[in-house]
Protein backbone atom coordinates (compact mmCIF):
# COMPACT_ATOMS: atom_id res chain seq x y z
CA UNK A 1 0.00 0.00 0.00
CA UNK A 2 1.38 3.49 -1.13
CA UNK A 3 1.01 6.40 1.39
CA UNK A 4 -1.23 7.56 -0.77
CA UNK A 5 -3.56 5.16 -1.07
CA UNK A 6 -6.62 5.06 1.83
CA UNK A 7 -6.84 2.11 3.71
CA UNK A 8 -9.39 -0.41 2.79
CA UNK A 9 -11.83 0.19 5.94
CA UNK A 10 -11.88 3.52 4.74
CA UNK A 11 -13.88 2.55 1.49
CA UNK A 12 -17.50 1.93 2.23
CA UNK A 13 -17.60 -1.34 -0.30
CA UNK A 14 -14.43 -2.96 1.47
CA UNK A 15 -16.29 -2.61 4.71
CA UNK A 16 -19.42 -3.88 3.91
CA UNK A 17 -17.75 -7.02 2.19
CA UNK A 18 -15.91 -7.52 5.64
CA UNK A 19 -19.55 -8.04 7.10
CA UNK A 20 -21.40 -10.25 4.30
CA UNK A 21 -18.66 -10.72 1.44
CA UNK A 22 -18.76 -14.48 2.08
CA UNK A 23 -21.61 -16.09 0.07
CA UNK A 24 -23.09 -18.04 3.14
CA UNK A 25 -23.58 -14.74 4.70
CA UNK A 26 -25.75 -13.30 2.27
CA UNK A 27 -27.59 -16.65 1.96
CA UNK A 28 -28.57 -16.94 5.82
CA UNK A 29 -29.63 -13.29 5.83
CA UNK A 30 -31.87 -14.33 2.75
CA UNK A 31 -33.19 -17.08 5.19
CA UNK A 32 -33.70 -14.42 7.90
CA UNK A 33 -35.71 -12.16 5.74
CA UNK A 34 -37.98 -15.31 4.82
CA UNK A 35 -38.73 -16.02 8.73
CA UNK A 36 -35.64 -18.19 9.66
CA UNK A 37 -34.17 -17.73 13.00
CA UNK A 38 -33.21 -21.42 14.06
CA UNK A 39 -29.21 -23.04 13.60
CA UNK A 40 -31.13 -26.23 12.97
CA UNK A 41 -33.72 -24.29 10.30
CA UNK A 42 -30.31 -22.74 8.99
CA UNK A 43 -28.78 -25.64 8.26
CA UNK A 44 -31.76 -27.38 6.76
CA UNK A 45 -32.65 -24.87 4.44
CA UNK A 46 -28.81 -24.14 3.44
CA UNK A 47 -27.24 -27.81 3.40
CA UNK A 48 -24.34 -25.61 5.43
CA UNK A 49 -21.99 -27.85 7.45
CA UNK A 50 -22.25 -26.91 11.13
CA UNK A 51 -19.18 -25.81 11.91
CA UNK A 52 -19.08 -22.84 9.03
CA UNK A 53 -22.78 -22.01 9.92
CA UNK A 54 -21.64 -21.82 13.42
CA UNK A 55 -19.03 -19.53 12.60
CA UNK A 56 -20.96 -17.79 10.01
CA UNK A 57 -23.90 -16.98 12.77
CA UNK A 58 -21.22 -16.03 15.07
CA UNK A 59 -19.30 -13.33 13.00
CA UNK A 60 -22.95 -11.97 11.80
CA UNK A 61 -24.12 -11.29 15.52
CA UNK A 62 -20.73 -9.54 16.59
CA UNK A 63 -21.31 -7.02 14.05
CA UNK A 64 -24.80 -6.68 14.64
CA UNK A 65 -26.56 -8.37 11.78
CA UNK A 66 -27.73 -10.66 14.03
CA UNK A 67 -29.29 -10.65 17.74
CA UNK A 68 -28.48 -14.12 19.48
CA UNK A 69 -31.87 -14.89 21.73
CA UNK A 70 -32.24 -17.87 24.14
CA UNK A 71 -35.22 -20.08 23.59
CA UNK A 72 -34.39 -23.16 25.39
CA UNK A 73 -32.20 -23.33 28.64
CA UNK A 74 -31.91 -27.35 28.28
CA UNK A 75 -30.45 -27.74 26.17
CA UNK A 76 -29.49 -24.46 25.67
CA UNK A 77 -30.06 -23.10 22.35
CA UNK A 78 -31.15 -19.53 20.64
CA UNK A 79 -32.87 -17.82 17.95
CA UNK A 80 -31.03 -15.78 16.15
CA UNK A 81 -33.47 -12.83 14.97
CA UNK A 82 -32.55 -9.98 12.26
CA UNK A 83 -30.67 -6.15 13.84
CA UNK A 84 -32.07 -3.20 12.36
CA UNK A 85 -28.61 -3.15 10.78
CA UNK A 86 -29.54 -6.68 9.44
CA UNK A 87 -33.13 -5.13 8.47
CA UNK A 88 -31.55 -2.62 6.47
CA UNK A 89 -29.07 -5.21 4.56
CA UNK A 90 -32.72 -6.20 2.73
CA UNK A 91 -32.70 -3.94 -0.11
CA UNK A 92 -29.31 -4.73 -1.40
CA UNK A 93 -30.52 -8.46 -1.13
CA UNK A 94 -33.69 -7.42 -3.42
CA UNK A 95 -31.42 -5.43 -5.76
CA UNK A 96 -29.78 -8.49 -6.15
CA UNK A 97 -32.72 -10.45 -6.56
CA UNK A 98 -33.66 -8.52 -9.16
CA UNK A 99 -30.14 -8.66 -11.20
CA UNK A 100 -30.60 -12.16 -10.92
CA UNK A 101 -33.81 -12.33 -12.49
CA UNK A 102 -33.18 -9.94 -14.96
CA UNK A 103 -29.85 -11.25 -16.05
CA UNK A 104 -29.14 -14.84 -15.22
CA UNK A 105 -32.76 -16.37 -15.96
CA UNK A 106 -33.68 -17.08 -19.13
CA UNK A 107 -36.41 -19.57 -18.22
CA UNK A 108 -38.15 -16.91 -16.30
CA UNK A 109 -37.87 -15.85 -12.80
CA UNK A 110 -38.47 -18.53 -9.73
CA UNK A 111 -39.43 -16.42 -7.27
CA UNK A 112 -39.89 -12.06 -7.27
CA UNK A 113 -40.63 -9.97 -4.94
CA UNK A 114 -44.69 -8.64 -4.37
CA UNK A 115 -46.60 -6.36 -2.40
CA UNK A 116 -47.67 -7.72 1.07
CA UNK A 117 -51.17 -6.02 0.46
CA UNK A 118 -52.09 -7.37 -3.09
CA UNK A 119 -49.56 -9.34 -4.24
CA UNK A 120 -48.49 -6.75 -6.97
CA UNK A 121 -45.19 -8.26 -8.18
CA UNK A 122 -42.26 -5.76 -7.42
CA UNK A 123 -39.51 -4.37 -10.27
CA UNK A 124 -36.69 -3.77 -7.09
CA UNK A 125 -34.79 -0.01 -7.74
CA UNK A 126 -32.81 2.20 -6.02
CA UNK A 127 -33.33 5.20 -5.51
CA UNK A 128 -32.38 8.57 -4.06
CA UNK A 129 -34.99 8.94 -1.39
CA UNK A 130 -35.27 12.93 -1.65
CA UNK A 131 -35.69 13.15 -5.60
CA UNK A 132 -36.84 9.85 -6.18
CA UNK A 133 -34.32 9.42 -8.62
CA UNK A 134 -33.24 6.08 -9.72
CA UNK A 135 -29.28 5.56 -8.74
CA UNK A 136 -27.48 4.39 -12.21
CA UNK A 137 -23.93 4.12 -13.11
CA UNK A 138 -24.74 7.48 -15.55
CA UNK A 139 -26.65 9.80 -13.36
CA UNK A 140 -23.69 9.56 -10.24
CA UNK A 141 -20.19 10.31 -9.55
CA UNK A 142 -18.38 9.51 -6.73
CA UNK A 143 -17.72 12.71 -3.90
CA UNK A 144 -15.01 12.78 -0.77
CA UNK A 145 -17.49 12.68 2.05
CA UNK A 146 -16.64 14.62 5.27
CA UNK A 147 -14.78 11.37 6.90
CA UNK A 148 -12.34 11.34 3.36
CA UNK A 149 -8.90 11.27 4.69
CA UNK A 150 -6.11 13.20 2.81
CA UNK A 151 -5.21 10.02 1.13
CA UNK A 152 -9.30 8.96 -0.54
CA UNK A 153 -9.01 12.74 -1.29
CA UNK A 154 -5.99 11.90 -3.54
CA UNK A 155 -6.79 8.88 -4.77
CA UNK A 156 -10.41 10.49 -5.64
CA UNK A 157 -8.36 13.31 -7.51
CA UNK A 158 -6.27 11.22 -9.23
CA UNK A 159 -9.05 9.22 -10.70
CA UNK A 160 -11.18 12.42 -11.74
CA UNK A 161 -7.95 13.48 -13.50
CA UNK A 162 -8.36 10.88 -15.55
CA UNK A 163 -11.77 10.15 -15.94
CA UNK A 164 -13.58 13.39 -15.22
CA UNK A 165 -16.87 12.34 -15.75
CA UNK A 166 -16.85 9.25 -13.36
CA UNK A 167 -15.54 11.36 -9.91
CA UNK A 168 -15.99 14.42 -8.02
CA UNK A 169 -14.19 15.64 -5.01
CA UNK A 170 -17.24 17.30 -3.44
CA UNK A 171 -19.97 19.44 -4.48
CA UNK A 172 -18.83 21.51 -7.21
CA UNK A 173 -15.14 20.33 -7.88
Amino acid sequence: MTSTEPPADECPIARAMSCVGEWWSILILRDAFLGLTRFDEFQKSLGIASNILARRLKHMTEIGLLERRPYSQRPPRYDYVLTARGRDFFPVVGAMLAWGNRHLAPEGPSVVLAARDSGRPFDPVVLDGPSLTPITLDAVMLVAGPGASAAMIERLNSIKASRPTTLSTGPGA
